[in-house]
């Protein structure tokens, strides 16, 4: 009964539209449609996957991409059998990325968009990490850039041949290396998206990639300077004890952690260690991570993690640190990519890391493939496209200020009359990577029903902006039910009027 129903709304479609199953035979270049099948409304489990539930009835498109010999890159589009928004929305991906993201098209089906994403020419689960690259420089354009832009290609063909009409607008929202996929979208395909968020943008990923090296040649050279997970939770109390309430609230947050001077020095043992109290090689160890990577003459390669995160479950611990040495998420990304994309030698040992030959070698070799730090976005404006990035303060996987120094850089290169035209920055107190952490960090609209609220909805304040000319003001971000804040257009901060609740963003007032 369901897939009679679908088949009854597609026949309702305009006379120039395809039936889902057409598309199939459809012709574009470097691709091959390997699937075009109906899917009724309900529950869809994808390949290797767990079940989808409540989707509506959509035409799901499955591809291969082969823009050169080595290219493989895989591709789904959904497309909604009934209340298209008339709209493209690109997926991305974190990570090395390897998947389809089954999960954010869902997200994006059931507000209404025709939504499209790739796994960037290779699987992750066949070849983990970034084994893959070894050998395939061709691969490694495609995870750099090409992968998205030609996914957005073949998405748009695909949306207008079942329509018979393609998108009236498109937008890209992604998080991590999906905030670097954004920027990339923006800096060298500006026609593929009218709207674009970015959110944490790994978007200086080869030196990105120095930090983990970094610190896990550091703990090498010195093991009594490794932090236990234990330690974890008096640091984070001491940042809060030394900041919190620099803005004026003692609320469980660093409002503004440039204005934070913690010095670890502080939670020196006086005499016997314990999980209260740092060494000294930790205390070393604290100051370098605030810091960053830097070369021989000590100046900074990439930005330090700011204070306030260290905590949780998505602190310091999973990301930086590691449960033991070798065992943190940085130490993974950043041993992959110099042993298999920048030296192409699995035995490469991070041991023998150097910041200065390293870091040249990163660059001189892939920062052309994938960095997307070029503050020229002259082009992405000039046909009206509109960007917004946002990044938690207690981010432990890609340091805060990475954000910040994209968005000035662009400022800089474009002046800031013409900036303010398209371009915003949210920087989110308390929100760790992509979300989660204990500040207000939910500002999207899972209820389809609440898309016009633009205030609540950092999707909706964009389409207002590409469609309507309203540009976002403060943003209203939630904790739960519990708390609510604005989130201010940086470099504003949000500030206490001084009566009311602290837990209402009603409160609160956005300055500079």
């Amino acid at each position: 009964m369901r897939l009679c129903a679908f088949l009854i709304t597609l026949n309702a479609l305009p006379a120039a539209s395809a039936t889902c199953e057409s598309l199939a035979a459809l012709t574009l270049p470097h691709t091959t449609v390997r699937i075009a099948q109906p899917v009724p409304a309900g529950a869809f489990t994808p390949p290797g996957g767990r079940p989808i539930a409540n989707l509506p009835a959509f035409c799901r498109v499955a591809g291969t991409l082969k823009p050169t010999d080595d290219s493989d890159i895989q591709f789904e589009v959904w497309m909604p059998a009934a209340n298209w928004n008339g709209r493209l929305a690109g997926v991305g991906n974190g990570g090395f990325a390897g998947s389809l993201s089954f999960s954010g098209l869902a997200q994006e089906l059931r507000r209404g968009y025709a939504t499209a994403t790739t796994d960037t020419g290779h699987n992750a689960a066949a070849t983990p990490g970034a084994t893959w690259a070894l050998g395939h420089p061709q691969k490694v354009i495609d995870f750099g850039s090409r992968a998205i832009h030609e996914t957005a290609v073949a998405a748009k063909a695909l949306i207008a041949a079942f329509y018979g009409d393609g998108p009236r607008h498109s937008y890209f929202n992604s998080c991590s290396n999906g905030g670097r996929q954004a920027l990339m979208e923006a800096q060298r395909y500006p026609a593929d998206y009218d709207g674009i968020i970015a959110g944490a943008p790994a978007n200086d990923w080869t030196h990105l990639l120095l930090e983990g090296a970094d610190l896990a040649r550091a703990v090498a050279d010195n093991p009594a300077s490794f932090i236990p997970p234990a330690k974890f939770p008096a640091i984070e109390a001491a940042t809060l004890a030394a900041c919190d309430a620099q803005d004026g609230l003692k609320d469980g947050l660093i409002g503004d952690p440039t204005k934070c001077h913690f010095d670890p020095s502080t939670l020196l043992c006086k005499g016997e260690d314990s999980d209260r109290c740092l060494t000294a090689p930790q205390v070393a160890m604290m100051r370098q991570i605030y810091a960053g990577p830097r070369n021989a003459k000590g100046d900074s390669l990439y930005y330090g993690y700011s204070p306030g995160g260290e905590g949780g479950s998505g602190g310091w611990v999973g990301w930086i640190t590691g449960a033991a040495p070798e065992k943190s998420q940085g130490y993974g990304f950043s041993t992959q990519f110099f042993s298999q994309m920048v030296y192409e030698n699995a035995a490469w040992d991070y041991r023998s890391f150097n910041p200065d030959r390293d870091s040249k070698a990163a660059d001189t070799k892939l920062a052309g493939v994938l960095n997307s730090t070029d503050p020229n976005l002259k082009r992405f404006k000039d046909r009206g496209g509109k960007l917004i990035l946002y990044h938690g303060w207690s981010d432990a996987a890609i340091p805060p200020m990475n954000a910040i120094h994209y968005y000035d850089s662009v400022v800089s290169q474009m002046g800031p009359s013409p900036s303010s035209e398209f371009l915003r920055l949210y920087m989110v107190p308390g929100m760790q990577h992509c979300g989660g952490g204990p500040g207000p960090n939910y500002f999207w609209s899972a209820n389809p029903a609440a898309r016009g609220d633009a205030r609540h909805d950092m999707e909706a304040a964009l389409e207002n902006w590409v469609e309507s000319g309203s540009a976002p003001g403060p943003l209203i971000a939630a904790h739960g039910t519990e708390r609510t804040r604005p989130l201010c257009p940086y470099p504003q901060v949000a500030k206490w009027n001084g009566t009311g609740s602290i837990d209402d963003a009603a409160n609160f007032s956005c300055v500079k």
